[in-house]
């Protein structure tokens, strides 16, 4: 009896430990993205995606592995959250500034934190806040990719539709939403190519294969392409099973509509 005892407790302190690991990995997957509509005239463009950094420090492997190979670089929400002390935060941020321009979006868990200072913080370090609006590349031939990004939906602070107008009409466009269900409000004459999401974790703890939310993964929906990610960091509990954390380098080129994960 005790032998059975103390083989479950092994088989329980292996799994925490797996778990843990999983929620503090620095995962960096690398995508390729082809789309009909991308302008040839870019040739590519690359974005580093981070997603749900919670409470997490962004390891220097991460910014290792990206920096020099990132266009451009992309938070999609829940950069803090309740208890995270600013100085986190502000060392977070002067990672990411130093691979590239940063662009954030607001998470439902950055607005449990004095969201005035964290918006004062992130104009301090040069993070541009697409908060219902849009930010526009040109290339030198004139053709146009539009980067978009929406308040946080679950406080109804959305307006996709003020963030449309703010973008160019013929243009190549990318949705940046900490929501995945934005898709639902896309419809075909908004012409946008790809939303980045997160907020899902994943699922973060999936047991025997099943959770309430989906893994992380690339989807094609009738109205544009969408990428979940598992996120960077966790909250509540910081483990993990099924869902490890991750962050993602997006390469997008023109081509015949094929995306690799």
């Amino acid at each position: 009896m005790v032998i059975y005892i103390l083989m479950v407790l092994l088989i329980g302190a292996c799994l925490l430990l797996y778990m843990l690991r999983e929620a503090f990995l620095n995962k960096v997957v690398e995508h390729e993205m082809l789309f009909q509509e991308f302008p040839y005239s870019f040739e590519k463009v690359s974005i580093f995606f981070i997603s749900d950094i919670h409470r997490r420090s962004i390891s220097d492997k991460v910014i290792r592995t990206i920096k020099g190979k990132a266009d451009i670089i992309i938070i999609g929400g829940d950069l803090t959250e309740k208890g995270v002390p600013f100085e986190r935060v502000k060392n977070n941020l002067k990672k990411l500034t130093q691979v590239g321009p940063v662009y954030f979006v607001w998470g439902n868990n950055d607005y449990e934190v004095d969201y005035h200072e964290l918006d004062a913080i992130l104009l301090d370090n040069g993070v541009k806040v697409l908060d219902n609006t849009s930010v526009t590349f040109e290339s030198k031939h004139g053709e146009k990719l539009c980067l978009l990004g929406v308040d946080d939906l679950n406080q109804n602070r959305d307006r996709l539709d003020l963030a449309i107008l703010d973008a160019e009409k013929n243009s190549f466009k990318i949705l940046v939403s900490h929501y995945p269900r934005i898709t639902e409000k896309i419809q075909p004459e908004h012409d946008i190519c790809l939303v980045l999401s997160g907020h899902t974790h994943g699922g973060q703890i999936h047991i025997f294969g099943y959770s309430p939310f989906e893994r992380g993964k690339i989807k094609k929906l009738k109205n544009t392409t969408l990428l979940i990610s598992n996120g960077y960091g966790t909250t509540t509990i910081p483990l993990r099973l099924g869902a490890p954390a991750e962050c993602h380098l997006i390469t997008i080129k023109h081509g015949q509509s094929k995306h690799l994960s």
